[in-house]
C-alpha cells in the first residue's frame, strides 16, 4: 500500500493532533495483544488453544466498541472485563469449555497491564510537534478518554510543555465526534476551521466529522494498511508519520 501524494500545502495556523496510535503507539494491532496475552494464560485455557479464545475475545470487543455508547470510553477495564467474558461466553455458547468469570477479569486486566506497558511514542513524533510548534503553528491535543488515564499519558510521554492547549474527554466532558469538541480547540486556539487541519488515526473522528466543518482532515495510517474496504471516507491527505507534514529543508 503506497501513502497517499498529494501536492504540497501550506502550513496551516493551527493543527489539531490526536494522542493515541497518532502520537503514541497504544492501541492499534489488538490482535496481536490479545492473542500475546491469550498465550499467558495458555495452561489455564487449556484445552481451548490460546489463538482461537483470542479471536472470539475480539470479536466480542470489536462488536462491542462499534456500538458502544461514549460513556464507555470513561471505564476502558470495567469495558475490558465486559468484551473478555462476552468472548468467553460466545465459545460456551459454540460447546467449548466454560470459562469462569475471574478467569476473564484476570485476562482483561493483564491485557491494560500489557498496552501500558508496551505503550511508546512513535519515531520522530515529538520532534515533528517541536518543529510545528518552533514555525509558529498553534497546537491542540485533542483526545477522548478518561481523565486520569489520559492526563497520566500526557504526563508520561512528555507532551503537556508541546501544545498550546490539552483538551481531554474526560477532563471537559464531551470529545470527537462531537462538534463541539472541534469547536472549542479552535476557539482555545484563536483559529477558524479554514486555517485547521485535524490529524488523527479514527476516520469518524479524524475526518468525516471535521471535514463537514471544513477543517482538512489527515488520516494517520502507521501501519500503511490503507483505507477499509468499501469505505466511502475520503480524507483530506494520508500519513504514516507527523514528520510526514513537516516542509522539506531548504
Amino acid at each position: 500500500m503506497t501513502t497517499m501524494k498529494l501536492a504540497v500545502r501550506p502550513l496551516p495556523r493551527a493543527m489539531l493532533i490526536d494522542m493515541d496510535d497518532t502520537i503514541l503507539s497504544a492501541y492499534g494491532r489488538p490482535e496481536i495483544a490479545w492473542n500475546t496475552i491469550a498465550n499467558e494464560f495458555a495452561e489455564e485455557l487449556a484445552p481451548l488453544p490460546p489463538a482461537q479464545v483470542a479471536t472470539a475475545v475480539l470479536a466480542f470487543a470489536r462488536n462491542f466498541w462499534a456500538n458502544a455508547e461514549a460513556a464507555w470510553r470513561m471505564k476502558l477495564a470495567e469495558a475490558r472485563h465486559l468484551t473478555v467474558k462476552g468472548g468467553f461466553a460466545a465459545l460456551a455458547a459454540a460447546g467449548h469449555r466454560a470459562l469462569p468469570d475471574d478467569l476473564a477479569i484476570r485476562l482483561a486486566d493483564r491485557f491494560t497491564a500489557y498496552r501500558e506497558e508496551e505503550m511508546f511514542v512513535f519515531p520522530g513524533a515529538h520532534e515533528a510537534i517541536d518543529r510545528f510548534k518552533a514555525l509558529g503553528i498553534r497546537l491542540a491535543l485533542v483526545t477522548n478518554g478518561a481523565a486520569d488515564m489520559q492526563r497520566a499519558k500526557v504526563e508520561r510521554f512528555e507532551l503537556a510543555h508541546r501544545f498550546h492547549h490539552i483538551q481531554i474527554e474526560g477532563e471537559h466532558g464531551f470529545g470527537k465526534p462531537e462538534e463541539r469538541a472541534y469547536l472549542h480547540a479552535m476557539q482555545a486556539l484563536g483559529v477558524t476551521a479554514e486555517e485547521t487541519w485535524m490529524i488523527g488515526d479514527n476516520l469518524e473522528w479524524e475526518v468525516v466529522t471535521p471535514q463537514r466543518l471544513g477543517i482538512y482532515s489527515i488520516w494517520m495510517d502507521v501501519h500503511d494498511e490503507g483505507l477499509p474496504e468499501g469505505s466511502t471516507v475520503k480524507p483530506d491527505r494520508i500519513i504514516r508519520s507527523l514528520g510526514e507534514l513537516l516542509p522539506d529543508p531548504a
